[in-house]
């Protein structure tokens, strides 16, 4: 028998990353576990409203997802915990410039250019809906078709309300694998 627990978020686990931006000559980082899928070709970005990267965002229109391997948790964890406005954080990560000006974190397995093109406000969020301009991933992490494999990648998970990070488990089966 379920319990109703109430209107809850659980979707959780979510893959933690880091979002980056251009703050005029320098990049700035904020770590963002509320991303999305929301068609082929876009992606959503939530971010609590007062983030001094939301201005940012706004003002460039272009903005990088940067999926975070296990060894880069020191620098993400600040980058979720000290605001852009009160600190320079364009020296926490290593970058170089996408082709679409946005800066790539060097260490990050996975990271994606993105375009702003749309903004939906929810209370105390800004959602920012994006197209994908390029996809950059390790050349190790691709498997023999040129695809992210996400079993060599394997991308730090959050998981809400524990704030706690997840490591990807392992494989159960192929989807469509278990119909008789």
């Amino acid at each position: 028998m379920k319990k109703n627990v109430g209107s809850l978020l659980a979707l959780y686990p979510t893959p933690a990353t880091v979002i980056g931006a251009m703050n005029g000559e320098k990049p700035t980082w904020t770590l963002v576990a509320h991303v999305g899928i929301i068609g082929h070709d876009r992606v959503l970005v939530s971010l609590a409203a007062p983030h001094f990267i939301n201005g940012v965002i706004k003002a460039d229109k272009k903005l990088s997802i940067n999926l975070i391997s296990e060894s880069m948790l020191p620098e993400v964890d600040v980058s979720g915990s000290v605001s852009g406005a009160k600190e320079d954080k364009s020296k926490l990560f290593a970058y170089e410039m996408g082709e679409n000006a946005t800066p790539i974190i060097e260490k990050s397995p996975l990271a994606m250019e993105c375009t702003l093109v749309d903004i939906y406000n929810t209370e105390g969020f800004e959602n920012f809906i994006c197209t994908i301009d390029a996809t950059y991933v390790e050349e190790n992490c691709l498997n023999e078709k040129g695809k992210p494999d996400y079993n060599i990648l394997k991308p730090v998970l959050f998981q809400f309300p524990t704030y706690e990070y997840l490591k990807t488990g392992d494989v159960i089966g192929k989807c469509l694998s278990f119909k008789k």
